[in-house]
């Protein structure tokens, strides 16, 4: 385990430390132990917590008890029970994830985005339908109370996939050239999508209007700013119904504290009310990271601070 500290925040990385091979006996592994250090000081909180290569996505199910994640290669997802603090299932998939959402409360209800284009839905069985969209994918979002859900990517326009009824609806025209990333707050069910021009365009689902408009770029350069290129929004996410926090490319935005691992970070997932923090990296093993105090400062700080992204 390592400690260290950003702004007075300290920032415990229980994932560091060298693993000990499965096929060690135990009277190996108890010398080994002895021998070094850094083996002696390991934290194992969730056992097989690593894929193959690479570890793309990761996410909570919403009552807490599973965590998602996919990876490559060969492309898959890996389902560990936080429980049992062990793998609960693994299936492999045709083509890389992108990204995915969690409909259900559990694990049985997934829906994949991959970046070939297709969209393929999960049951707590496994496989159980896909289809696929016009243009390449980046995230997407579902609306709960009218079974939709909004594709966001390589396009003007945001598809959307009605699940009840099993078909594409009109899809909501936008002014921006791209589009990164998307949110549903889900108090009022307000859909918010982050553009590569810097803004923030926010739709009312009821009546497929735009309501809001926000220039994110423009207000965040200042004469301070050093920059090369226009803030693009890459991160984006709703906090309560008033609240909204917006990342850029460039990284505007007052830090509270950062992560600094070893190796590229692929998506953040933050573990509910706990102040642990879950990585996918470019490297096999996934990484835990816990900060003490972070559960009442990180909900309220989203105001000024900015995040690193069926039926």
């Amino acid at each position: 385990m390592q400690v260290s500290s950003l702004n007075e925040v300290k920032i415990y990385s229980l994932s560091c430390g060298k693993s000990l091979p499965e096929w060690l006996s135990d009277r190996k592994k108890r010398a080994l132990q002895k021998k070094d250090v850094d083996v002696r000081r390991r934290i194992e909180l969730i056992q097989d917590f690593e894929m193959p290569t690479v570890c793309t996505t990761i996410k909570v199910s919403k009552d807490g008890q599973y965590i998602l994640a996919t990876g490559t290669y060969k492309p898959r997802v890996r389902c560990y029970d936080t429980y049992q603090l062990s793998l609960k299932f693994e299936r492999c998939l045709d083509s890389e994830v992108v990204t995915f959402e969690i409909l259900s409360d559990d694990y049985s209800k997934i829906v994949f985005l991959h970046n070939d284009r297709y969209i393929e839905f999960h049951s707590q069985s496994g496989f159980y339908y896909k289809t696929r969209i016009p243009k390449f994918g980046r995230d997407f979002s579902y609306h709960y109370p009218s079974c939709d859900l909004y594709f966001v990517g390589a396009s003007s326009e945001v598809y959307r996939l009605n699940l009840e009824q099993g078909r594409y609806l009109n899809p909501l025209q936008t002014d921006a050239a791209e589009n990164n990333v998307c949110d549903i707050n889900s108090v009022h069910g307000l859909f918010a999508t982050g553009t590569i021009e810097g803004r923030v365009e926010c739709w009312d689902p009821r009546t497929r209007n735009r309501v809001g408009l926000l220039d994110c770029a423009l207000n965040s350069v200042t004469a301070d700013s050093e920059i090369n290129s226009l803030p693009t929004i890459s991160a984006l996410k709703f906090n309560g119904a008033l609240t909204m926090a917006v990342g850029t490319t460039t990284g505007q935005g007052k830090i509270f504290t950062s992560l600094e691992p070893e190796h590229d970070l692929n998506d953040v997932c933050l573990y509910p009310n706990s102040g642990m923090l879950l990585t996918a990296n470019e490297t096999p093993k996934m990484g835990i990271y816990y900060i003490p105090f972070s559960k009442p400062v990180l909900s309220s700080s989203l105001n000024q601070s900015l995040p690193p992204a069926f039926l």
